[in-house]
């Protein structure tokens, strides 16, 4: 928007419906705090500053959403809504002749679409306060809009309202944008006689109302945006709301989901074009995965890096880690953090890898364990290949050279160096460093006694 305006987010309830121990605007939707998704709406909008009023958990909300871009105001006290805006007045003062938008908190739905009219609004038609209102066929548990002769004169809420003014459909959303200093002398005469006993902010329509100030309604139809998160139900509404979301923006943007409603994708995560992601996939947190990759299903991706052409096949758990180019994973696999797998390698069936590289080319197709490797290229893992990286007290490393192979069911025993093009019998258990080019096995007499089984079974 070309003329400034300021921003106050209410985040200081705590939220007994959710029946939690940590305050309601905290709990996560798609991999970010509630609060954050109302803070990233409003900051779309370009608002010269963002406030957001806290007081239950405080240091918490704090730390979940701190940025350089928002102030906090302490709500020592919640008195209710209004109270919660009055505690802003202070940071406000020499803000006077400036715009503000107050929005609640637990509102995760909201989107620019929304907003930015109702902006634009409330400037074109030179109001004093402008409100979004939308109308739902079941309007419970919402404040109802009570009008005369057409023009809004008060909000009601629903434990206040009569049964008449129950059947009214058209509801207060929440949302509210005055110039700063109509909304302080408004928000001082609000008073606290009500069921509660609390300051409701929606009794400022009837404040500006009393003081015959232009009041003014804009009506949205996005009715799936309006309202707050007040229950688990709700949360859960939202969450598949915001996935459907999400899945659609990438579908538009060239990317094939074969069963969109057995997948999750968080809202930061990112997907290449021509990238395919079958049923039952999770991916969570910044994952970013590139162009022309399959995830089969049951694939599960946290935090991680995905090159392009990449293969991950079904019930593969990748956790903080990179996948380059033209790899291969799974199925059955499971890459632990700061795990690197480089351009063109195969990790297979039943590989556990942690906190390793994986180098170009270089293969591991099934039952191993590699922790606290670094593998060069083109080296062959054998089928069963353990390294022991632990002592019980601390964790060493082992480093395997370009071209070496190592053969099924060997113990390598860090910490420990494999030689270039080395090659380690299978079935060795090898506890001193191998030379490049060599050959190492390491393995016990075998002793035959014939007719032994025979023996002991007459026994």
């Amino acid at each position: 928007m070309k003329q400034g305006f300021l921003a106050i987010i209410l985040a200081a309830g705590q939220g007994t419906r959710f029946k939690s121990e940590k305050i309601k605007v905290i709990h996560s939707i798609l991999g970010k705090p509630m609060l954050q998704l109302v803070v990233d709406c409003i900051q779309k909008l370009k608002p010269e500053r963002i406030h957001v009023v806290v007081g239950y958990q405080k240091d918490e909300v704090m730390k979940q959403i701190a940025s350089p871009k928002i102030s906090f105001v302490y709500q020592q006290k919640q008195l209710g809504t209004a109270h919660a805006v009055l505690a802003a007045k202070n940071v406000l003062q020499k803000e006077k002749e400036k715009d503000v938008l107050v929005i609640n908190g637990d509102m995760p739905l909201i989107t620019t679409s929304t907003l930015k009219p109702l902006l634009s609004f409330h400037r074109r038609e030179g109001n004093s306060l402008t409100l979004l209102s939308a109308e739902l066929e079941n309007p419970k548990g919402f404040g109802r809009l009570i009008r005369s002769e057409n023009k809004i004169v008060r909000i009601v809420e629903e434990q206040e309202a009569t049964p008449s003014q129950r059947k009214i459909k058209e509801v207060n959303a929440g949302v509210y944008i005055s110039r700063v200093k109509d909304f302080f002398q408004a928000l001082s005469k609000v008073s606290k006689r009500n069921r509660k006993g609390e300051y409701y902010l929606p009794d400022i329509v009837e404040i500006f109302t009393q003081q015959k100030k232009k009041i003014s309604v804009y009506k949205t139809s996005r009715l799936e945006e309006i309202g707050g998160v007040n229950s688990r139900l709700e949360l859960t509404t939202a969450v598949d709301i915001l996935r459907k979301r999400k899945i659609q923006q990438l579908i538009e943007r060239g990317i094939t989901f074969y069963d969109p409603k057995t997948t999750w994708v968080d809202l930061d995560a990112e997907i290449g074009r021509d990238t395919i992601i079958y049923s039952s996939v999770i991916i969570e947190g910044k994952s970013k995965i590139g162009n022309d990759c399959q995830l089969y299903p049951f694939v599960h991706l946290i935090n991680s890096r995905v090159g392009n052409r990449v293969k991950i096949f079904g019930s593969s758990m990748i956790e903080e880690s990179v996948i380059e180019d033209e790899s291969r994973v799974g199925p059955f696999a499971h890459l632990r953090p700061k795990t690197v797998i480089k351009s063109g390698s195969k990790v297979g069936n039943f590989v556990e890898l942690k906190k390793t590289v994986f180098g170009p080319r270089s293969k591991a197709t099934h039952l191993s364990y590699l922790g606290d490797c670094e593998v060069e290229e083109d080296v062959n893992i054998g089928a069963g290949t353990i390294v022991c990286n632990y002592d019980g007290r601390k964790k060493h490393k082992t480093h395997i050279e370009a071209g070496a192979f190592i053969g099924s069911g060997t113990e390598l025993v860090a910490p420990l160096r494999i030689g270039k093009k080395a090659y380690i019998g299978a079935g060795s258990t090898i506890t001193k460093n191998v030379s490049p080019e060599s050959l190492a096995v390491e393995r016990s007499k075998q002793i035959e006694k014939p007719g032994w089984a025979k023996r002991i079974k007459k026994k």
